[in-house]
């Protein structure tokens, strides 16, 4: 496989055009990957008290594949862009942090969509899914007022960067 390919399932980010495919197949894909990253955390957190709150180690090198995978999962609505970049759904979309092993999440819409005023509500709803799967999501205030959630690992997890 080429750098360029892709294969497999792929969470969304809200970066890209809306999911492909029938809704009710996509979420049936979701629901597998979910319950496959919930088994990985099974195995691999087999000492910790509660395995399934716990990042596995695969999620700490791709944080941002794994946090979109957790709010979609949840059932939280992706944002999207058609291919001219402009936003054509109102939802999360998860983007790569400014320190390495963290991830940004923003809640974004279309021009007019009112996205800015449920932000605040949005991203709770966001931190409180990925505080229950061991993330630390922190909500800040950025330019122009607009609420984002930072995520990165529970202390104490070694970050990709860390070695």
């Amino acid at each position: 496989m080429t750098a360029g390919e892709e294969t497999g399932f792929e969470p969304a980010t809200g970066e890209g055009p809306p999911p492909p495919g029938p809704a009710e197949r996509r979420a049936a894909s979701v629901r597998t990957a979910f319950a496959g990253m919930l088994q990985i955390r099974r195995l691999t957190n087999a000492g910790h008290p509660a395995p399934e709150r716990v990042p596995a180690a695969w999620e700490l090198h791709r944080p941002v594949r794994a946090v979109a995978l957790a709010l979609e999962a949840s059932g939280l609505a992706p944002s999207a862009v058609d291919a001219g970049g402009r936003r054509t759904a109102t939802g999360y979309r998860v983007t790569a942090g400014t320190a390495p092993g963290t991830v940004r999440v923003e809640w974004l819409g279309p021009p007019g969509s009112g996205a800015a005023h449920e932000e605040e509500g949005e991203l709770t709803r966001c931190a409180t899914v990925l505080r229950e799967l061991g993330w630390v999501a922190l909500l800040y205030r950025g330019p122009r007022g607009r609420r984002f959630l930072e995520v990165e690992p529970p202390t104490g997890a070694a970050r990709p960067d860390s070695r």
